[in-house]
């Protein structure tokens, strides 16, 4: 079967890879219908993790079941589903929980797994004909049969509760300010599951137009940091004091103002100033425990300068970690099926498998528009 397989960093090629087979009674083996690219495949795409060459990416996966293993009692062939972008077994302590992000299960000695990515276990990516899921009772989401929502729907698999996650950490609540660092999918899901959840104001900081032009359209209030220091423009729009609540969307490629150079910490830091004093911050943007590509050496052990003293001092509280999403999919599911919520607006190109390197390419760059790429295996090319 055709998958995208990672050779080298900015080089994805679409080859035939091994057929996957069921290797468990609870797996179940998927035709992938629709697989996206997310800003966390161009850390390995762009050799900043230790990715192996070979390793099929995809960790946003929605398809049909064509197979079952012997122990599968809640799915059957011809089930549509989408699969949280983390593995996890539904039985360990993390999982009951309601913490599957982190299972114990799925990828020994560390906590959490997922598909197509790397340290994070033996699970090959969706950017493929097909995949197996583990777990599969646990881990598939049954949709609705048919096509309707697809786009909608293949967000499910990460961005758009990953998004809600943010709001969630930051304790979004009715009637309040919030800012949100970055407006790439993840930033506009957050923007947007804000707004969901009763936000008065959002302020989006980004410097992309056409990421600032969807946030406006959306209803929050876009930021250009290319235009002055997004702490000061947003306190002039809150009367000097700050914002309720605030949501990191960027994680540790953050730019300076002049977008010449990486700051790691930069969005923490102006998160810090930009959130009123006993303020809480959200913090879903992906920080990893090393990076090759930093520009310091603390940063490459992923240690960052953050200003803890001035957290403090403002009696802020922060949550982070990556999104469970088990928690909130099936709920946000049923908002998309009830016509409450619409998150494909964020999707800018659909695209067939064979032209994920160019996607990679353009997505990376952030040109032509390309704002999140949906792969689909059976569209011709």
């Amino acid at each position: 079967m055709k998958a995208v397989v990672y050779e080298k960093p900015y080089s994805v090629t679409v080859r035939d890879v091994d057929e996957p087979q069921i290797e468990h009674p609870n797996d179940v083996i998927v035709r992938v219908t629709s697989s996206a690219i997310c800003g966390s495949d161009l850390h390995m795409y762009e050799g900043r993790t230790a990715a192996e060459p070979g390793i099929v990416f995809g960790h946003e996966n929605l398809g049909v079941v064509e197979e079952t293993g012997s122990g599968v009692v809640s799915l059957s062939k011809g089930d549509r589903v989408v699969m949280p972008f983390n593995v996890a077994c539904g039985f360990c302590k993390n999982c009951l929980a309601g913490d599957t992000g982190f299972c114990l299960t799925v990828n020994p000695g560390f906590a959490g797994g997922a598909y197509g990515y790397v340290a994070m276990g033996p699970y090959p990516g969706g950017q493929a004909e097909r995949m197996r899921v583990p777990f599969s009772d646990f881990n598939c989401l049954k949709l609705p049969p048919g096509e309707e929502f697809e786009t909608d729907f293949i967000l499910l698999a990460d961005i758009f509760p990953t998004g809600y996650h943010g709001c969630e950490l930051a304790e979004v609540s009715p009637g309040e300010s919030v800012v949100v660092y970055g407006a790439g999918p993840v930033g506009l899901m957050a923007a947007y599951s804000a707004m969901l959840r009763g936000a008065a104001t959002v302020f989006v900081v980004d410097r992309i137009p056409e990421r600032l032009d969807k946030a406006r359209e959306i209803g929050a209030v876009p930021i250009d940091f290319t235009q002055g220091d997004p702490v000061a423009q947003i306190k002039d729009r809150t009367g000097g004091e700050g914002t309720d609540k605030g949501i990191d969307a960027v994680g540790y490629q953050a730019q300076a103002h002049d977008a010449g150079h990486e700051e790691p910490a930069l969005v923490l830091n102006s998160l810090v100033e930009t959130v009123r004093a006993t303020g809480r911050l959200g913090v879903p943007g992906l920080y990893v425990p090393s990076d090759p590509g930093a520009v310091d050496e603390h940063a490459k052990r992923g240690q960052l300068l953050v200003s803890i003293g001035r957290m403090f001092e403002k009696g802020q509280r922060m949550g982070t970690g990556q999104c469970n999403v088990k928690r909130y999919n099936r709920q946000l599911r049923d908002l998309i099926i009830a016509g409450r919520a619409k998150p494909s607006f964020v999707v800018s190109h659909e695209l067939p498998l064979d032209r994920a390197p160019q996607a990679y390419e353009k997505f990376d760059k952030r040109v032509e528009g390309y704002t999140k790429v949906v792969l689909h295996p059976a569209l011709a090319a």
